[in-house]
């Protein structure tokens, strides 16, 4: 090779195990090189990056986008993506959604729509989401393999629920495949009972009652019973957004050698605690909801010792009005973060927490991308995909919603300053953003067609 397209110079890789300044080679949407820049090919192009950090892509396995619960498309969620250094995204493929209403419906069904309507600035996979008890699913399983599918959401609480039962029947059919099985954990029963408690009391509607509705035991039971079903099938289990203490202590321990039990948090349950309602009202609720500040304490904990091993954003874009024009049960869940989740989690995590800069490699970018099955991403070797940022550690900045990519009209971090900054990020070594602007179009990002993850792999 004479000429390479790009080399990233003057900067200091960071991997999931080290920091070391080097340059980075890139050829063909491909890592060609990493090393002195001497030592490698003359290039079409040379950045200088000097003063800041070259991370790998975040990939983000916890993304709604162009789903009920959302009103970003994937137009405007990647966006969002592509600003906040995220390169990959793993969306929802909801059973039986469609055109704005539920009805009956395919895991496939769903994810040729999802493929037909895609046109996004960053990559995305997608997880099928499970919505309906009917024996065809469980038989329709195998066969997401052919379409690069290799996970399921279920859900153990609201509309969407799945009993116990079902879910158990569906974890051995996942242990035979090696997709694997994410589980949303809250016991349902519970759950309505203390909502209705709530909801007696004088002072029912105001936002910071909410947290009582939803209460850390029954998250912690309901990943007790996820994980036991996991367990009894030898099937791969993944826990989405942990946020309390209670739940992190069951995942601890149940896991054996951790090879089948993985479970991640989000970054709002880590720079966020339950005082938000009273700061945000409405804006902030999200399912599970926020702790207190001794779960974030505990979260952070559990990350250092590998019970979690992932740091999702769980995105989901509603406008300000819709989100707080009522009782808090009136409220649509989730809060947009794709844009601000790397910067927010740098700030939290490494400035004020002492996690190094491997360690957010590790979290955001490379178990990320072990667990889900996407070999070239998450790392910055040769012969993986061109997935670069380019991030400031210094640069001070205030989140502010006015500079929303999403639908997205506010923001629960609006007014935080920040340490750390995106400046630019690389798509399959294309850039995709350039300080404060989307410069790829619509349609650069490519459909992931993901491979069935070998989890010996390990996330430590």
């Amino acid at each position: 090779m004479t000429r390479v397209e790009t080399i990233l110079t003057g900067g200091t890789v960071v991997t999931a195990d080290s920091m070391f300044d080097a340059a980075v080679a890139v050829d063909d949407g491909t890592i060609v090189g990493v090393g002195k820049e001497r030592t490698l090919p003359a290039a079409e192009r040379s950045i200088d990056v000097s003063g800041k950090l070259v991370l790998p892509g975040v990939v983000d396995p916890h993304v709604h986008v162009a789903g009920y619960n959302s009103i970003d498309s994937y137009e405007t969620g990647t966006a969002a993506a592509a600003a906040g250094g995220v390169t990959s995204i793993v969306n929802f493929a909801w059973q039986g959604w469609q055109d704005g209403t539920w009805g009956e419906g395919t895991l496939r069904d769903a994810i040729e729509r999802h493929r037909a309507k895609a046109s996004p600035v960053v990559d995305y996979g997608l997880h099928a989401a499970i919505t309906q008890e009917t024996a065809a699913v469980l038989d329709e399983l195998p066969e997401l393999l052919e379409e690069g599918v290799t996970s399921v959401k279920l859900f153990m609480t609201d509309d969407i629920r799945l009993s116990n039962g079902f879910i158990g029947e569906v974890f051995d059919r996942l242990s035979d495949t090696g997709i694997v099985g994410m589980v949303h954990a809250e016991d349902y029963s519970v759950c309505q009972q203390r909502a209705d408690a709530v909801r007696a009391t004088p002072s029912a509607e105001l936002p910071t009652s909410y947290p009582r509705t939803r209460p850390e035991y029954a998250e912690a039971m309901a990943v007790d019973s996820a994980v036991r079903l996991a367990l009894a099938t030898d099937a791969k289990y993944y826990g989405v957004h942990t946020t309390s203490e209670a739940a992190a202590d069951v995942i601890a321990s149940l896991r054996d050698d951790g090879s089948n039990v993985r479970a991640e948090t989000c970054t709002h349950y880590m720079a966020l605690d339950e005082t938000a309602y009273e700061r945000f009202g409405n804006a902030a609720l999200m399912a599970p909801p926020l702790r207190t500040s001794d779960d974030v304490d505990a979260l952070f904990d559990r990350l250092r010792d590998g019970t979690l091993t992932t740091v999702s954003t769980d995105h989901v874009a509603q406008k300000r009005a819709r989100k707080t024009g009522g009782a808090w049960w009136e409220s649509p869940f989730g809060v947009n973060s794709l844009q601000t989740s790397l910067p927010v989690f740098h700030d939290e995590a490494v400035t004020r927490r002492g996690f190094s800069y491997p360690d957010l490699v590790r979290l955001k970018c490379r178990n990320p991308a072990r667990t889900f099955g996407l070999p070239q991403k998450g790392r910055i070797e040769p012969g993986a995909d061109a997935d670069l940022v380019v991030f400031d550690p210094n640069e001070t900045d205030t989140v502010t919603a006015d500079r929303n990519h999403s639908r997205a009209d506010y923001s629960v971090y609006e007014g935080r300053e920040l340490t750390g900054r995106v400046k630019q990020t690389f798509v399959r070594g294309e850039e995709v953003y350039i300080d404060g602007e989307i410069v790829a179009s619509p349609g650069h990002g490519e459909f992931l067609a993901r491979d069935v993850p070998d989890w010996d792999e390990g996330t430590r």
